[in-house]
């Protein structure tokens, strides 16, 4: 009763003083943002929206495919008016993607999480195209993207450009898993997210009907979640607690036969996380009820069935499923895939790019996000040019003087430099070249060729791809936006490290990736946070870093509003479990 009349007491004050709700609003996104990584977004006015370049224009026309996280990152910081700017995309909106495994269970409603990518622009003092569209071949000898329309009649066309920006994300890779097409969601799209929230309530309808038998309800409510990724993880928490918080109460008759399964090819779930999470994300899961299978490679999916096969002892079990969902990494689209052809990267994964983000084998086209991976230059490979750079009275031996001179440079364009050098603990390549040569003052090192290329020969080993997340495809495109915005500028003063093989210097400072933290949400208000510096944080506390990071970096104050307000009628009324 006491708890009644609190919220009674609660609800009126909003009755009574409609500013309230507005305070609230502001108050949980703005110091949220102060907490987490906040970033202010500039608005301007003036956008000319689907206004064709007029005959003769002398602005570079840059046509951006997708309008993703690494898409919208590059649109929403390009702020050079000189480029006549067309975006292709079927999808006509933004999705805030970390959040669709909240949106899955209603925890946020779908429309929380999208915002119109012409509200983005619009707000943009530049000329800017959208068409909802498909690009399904690009021919980069010519500089043109064919396009086919999303409306009914599938019209085509083509789009003739200057400079090509590819952001089209990457599809689900089923690794060619028969009847996982067929039988398992996805939890990559928006739509993907509200089937799975209709098929949820489905399964529970389903299994409260008196004609089933009572195997069949156990099957029936049998969820199985494939992939011991964030995603997976994320998803197997929120409908746990959608289950035990909400649906139990509307379907008392069913709640001790509903399971929740996770399955992982790997030893451990969330790989990629410090082992106390993986450690406490377990022990949570089992606690919680979650059967938790590592280790298990699921081989085929039935209608009815998962049969999976145990990697260490190859045993074979089948598990039946109402519903499954398949979050197990991602593949290249086909497009890209016909792209990398023509360009003679057909044997690579995934599209190459270099350190600028421009796509390897050509000059004006720039690959973002999960489509693309950076394909970072050795050392090794570069030694004897970086040896003669820095050998500047050419004496054929590198002084510690000489080298200082030249540090900078190689660190610019060598990360992995860098990287080593912090796993050896040294302070700088001078300790690197001193360890080469023993027992020797600094002052008196000097080096020959042979001596350099032996103290470097273990930097490369440090070389790691990018991980295919949000956090880097929006810093790429802020990133090339950056580039656009200040072209002609630093064309004629470059700014860039000192290019080893040729004359002169690069253009620009190669992009680098700066890890601002993950979270991972394990449910019951617990979340494991994993910030720089090693910082570790589980528990309850990391949940409110979490709606306090999330809210902040929402791409507009309406998607902002809508989210929080989404988090406080959950707290209030719970989750909404109509199907509609």
């Amino acid at each position: 009763m006491k708890n009644l009349s609190f919220y009674k007491r609660f609800s009126s004050s909003f009755g009574e003083y409609p500013s309230l709700s507005r305070f609230l609003v502001v108050f949980a996104v703005s110091g949220g943002g102060l907490v987490a990584y906040s970033e202010a977004n500039n608005i301007q006015s003036g956008a000319t929206i689907d206004e064709l370049p007029e005959a003769g224009s002398e602005k570079k026309r840059v046509v951006v495919l997708g309008t993703g996280w690494a898409g919208t990152s590059f649109l929403k910081n390009l702020k050079n008016p000189s480029y006549d700017v067309q975006v292709i995309s079927p999808r006509n909106y933004f999705a805030f993607t970390p959040l669709l495994p909240s949106v899955t269970v209603g925890t946020v409603e779908a429309r929380s999480v999208v915002e119109p990518i012409r509200n983005i622009v619009k707000k943009k003092n530049l000329n800017v195209n959208y068409w909802e569209a498909e690009c399904y071949r690009i021919d980069a000898k010519n500089k043109k993207v064919y396009c086919r329309s999303s409306q009914e009649d599938k019209e085509e066309f083509v789009v003739d450009y200057d400079y090509l920006v590819i952001a089209m994300g990457a599809r689900v890779n089923t690794f060619n898993t028969p009847g996982v097409e067929e039988n398992c969601h996805y939890l990559k799209e928006v739509e993907d997210a509200q089937k799975i929230r209709r098929t949820v309530i489905d399964c529970f309808e389903k299994a409260s009907l008196p004609t089933l038998s009572d195997d069949e309800r156990k099957r029936i409510l049998q969820f199985v979640v494939v992939g011991g990724g964030p995603t997976g993880v994320e998803f197997a928490a929120e409908l746990h607690d959608f289950v035990s918080e909400d649906l139990v109460k509307l379907y008392p008759s069913v709640k001790d036969l509903v399971k929740i399964t996770l399955l992982e090819a790997t030893d451990h779930i969330l790989n990629m996380f410090d082992k106390r999470i993986t450690t406490f994300a377990e022990e949570k899961f089992h606690r919680d009820g979650i059967d938790l299978r590592t280790g298990a490679m699921v081989v085929k999916v039935s209608d009815k069935e998962i049969s999976t096969k145990v990697i260490k002892t190859g045993e074979i079990a089948t598990i039946p499923y109402g519903m499954a969902v398949w979050s197990t990494g991602i593949a290249t689209r086909p497009v890209v895939m016909d792209f990398m052809k023509q360009i003679g990267q057909a044997n690579r994964r995934v599209l190459a790019t270099d350190e600028w983000l421009r796509v390897e084998g050509t000059n004006s086209i720039y690959a973002l996000g999960d489509c693309a991976t950076i394909n970072q230059r050795k050392v090794m490979e570069d030694i004897s040019a970086i040896f003669q750079k820095a050998d500047k009275d050419k004496s054929g031996t590198l002084t510690v003087k000489e080298f200082q001179e030249a540090l900078d440079d190689i660190c610019d364009r060598y990360p992995q430099v860098k990287l080593y050098l912090n796993n050896k603990q040294m302070s700088s390549l001078v300790d690197l070249l001193k360890e080469s040569k023993g027992d020797v003052s600094k002052e008196a090192i000097e080096l020959n060729v042979e001596e350099f290329k032996s103290a470097l020969s273990h930097v490369d080993s440090q070389m790691k791809n990018l991980p295919a997340t949000a956090q880097v495809a929006a810093q790429q495109g802020s990133y090339l936006a950056d580039c656009f915005n200040r072209m002609e500028e630093c064309t004629k003063n470059p700014e860039g490290p000192i290019r080893f093989r040729e004359s002169g210097r690069h253009r620009f400072r190669p992009f680098r990736y700066k890890h601002l933290g993950q979270f991972a949400p394990l449910g019951g208000e617990q979340t494991a946070a994993q910030l720089p510096g090693d910082w570790v944080s589980i528990g309850h506390s990391s949940q409110w870093l979490w709606y306090s990071v999330y809210a902040s970096k929402q791409v507009s104050w309406r998607t902002r509003s809508l989210v929080v307000s989404d988090w406080m009628r959950r707290f209030i009324f719970g989750r909404d479990s109509s199907q509609i």
